[in-house]
């Protein structure tokens, strides 16, 4: 599983949804569902490299990997 990082790397840079996506031709809707819907929503691999490249970081700065639930004993999980 993992986790987008939009917002936070946006937020680093200083920038706002609207800027990205004009920056980056992807439609406002699909930059908003990243920041909104980041553990859910998942955009193609052709949305997240346009977004990198105008954010100027390399792809794997957009999302976190998460541990699967699936994965933990029995008697951690809640």
């Amino acid at each position: 599983m993992y986790r987008l990082r939009v917002k936070e790397v946006l937020e680093q840079k200083g920038r706002t949804q609207s800027w990205l996506a004009r920056k980056s031709g992807v439609h406002d809707q699909l930059i908003s569902k990243m920041i909104k819907e980041p553990d859910s929503y998942r955009p193609s691999y052709t949305t997240l490299a346009q977004v990198a490249k105008v954010l100027r970081v390399p792809m794997e700065a957009l999302f976190e990997e998460l541990p699967d639930p699936e994965d933990e004993p029995d008697d951690v999980k809640r």
